[in-house]
């Protein structure tokens, strides 16, 4: 079978084609914040249309996402898609099943099961680029919670007099750690800022603050950690895991394994190919 996977981010969009458990079509354009929703249904459906056969879609979302109705919630980043039923509207245009979740529960199926993740369980997968989201994988399949906003990690308070955040509270761990605000506060973008070791060292402790909540709740096997600051790489994860261990509680014997996703950029379409087999009938866990 052949199945459509769908990123949609804050930063990048992307598509890509699988067949036979390989990606053998892929596209990314940056995201037109000002064209909101329209420009993005407009690519999908030029970029889409130009690959047929396709048996099913799986969308990962960058935003909130209510799993039992299919319905976007919002995108804080990208104007537009309040409670827009996407699902919908890709059944409409292609006549194939479609299955969508939010970015980091798609990204935790795509490193759960093909990258850094697998074998981890329970596995939390955390993006790092625009905004932060959470995913939790267990030996179950996804932890998405009671009303679809479990993993939402990024919009935990790590400083309680910390500056305003676009969720309405102040001091998230979205609002100090994503590359949306370190660009706005520093001028500069995430990717120049990894290159000062001296930036570095103040960035990883509000970053180790909320990975911290994660391995205290979660006691996750291990930690990835996808999107476009990590690839950093080593100048990023050598001092974030020691200001871990600098942070955790001493009684605590919870497992400091923190890692850059293997998928890279590719992560979400993986995990997107996934909720794509679901959509066809096929069991993925």
């Amino acid at each position: 079978m052949t199945y459509l996977a769908i990123d949609i981010g804050g930063t990048n969009f992307s598509m890509a084609l699988f067949e036979g458990g390989r990606m053998v079509e892929h596209l990314t354009q940056a995201t037109d914040r000002v064209g909101g929703r329209d420009w993005m249904l407009a690519r999908i459906e030029e970029s889409a249309g130009a690959w047929s056969g396709f048996t099913s879609i799986g969308v990962g979302f960058g935003g909130p996402v209510h799993f039992p109705t299919q319905q976007v919630v919002l995108s804080t980043h990208v104007g537009g898609w309040k409670d827009f039923d996407l699902p919908g509207w890709l059944r409409e245009k292609f006549g194939v099943p479609v299955l969508m979740d939010n970015d980091a529960n798609v990204g935790a199926l795509g490193e759960g099961l093909h990258g850094a993740g697998r074998g981890y369980r329970p596995l939390m997968f955390m993006t790092l680029s625009t905004g932060i989201g959470g995913g939790i994988l267990t030996e179950h399949g996804l932890l998405r919670g009671a009303d679809s906003y479990a993993g939402e990690i990024g919009h935990v308070t790590i400083r309680p007099d910390g500056p305003d955040c676009l969720c309405g509270s102040n001091g998230c761990f979205e609002r100090m750690c994503s590359g949306l605000w370190l660009e706005r506060d520093c001028g500069r973008t995430a990717k120049e800022l990894m290159e000062e070791p001296e930036f570095v060292e103040r960035y990883v402790v509000d970053l180790a603050r909320g990975l911290k909540v994660a391995l205290m709740l979660l006691n996750p096997a291990r930690i990835v950690i996808g999107g476009g600051i990590p690839k950093a790489g080593e100048r990023l994860f050598a001092p974030l895991r020691a200001e871990l261990h600098r942070q955790m509680t001493e009684w605590s014997k919870a497992r400091i394994d923190v890692v850059p996703a293997e998928l890279g950029k590719d992560s979400v379409l993986w995990g997107a190919m996934e909720l794509a087999r679901e959509a066809a009938g096929e069991r993925t866990l």
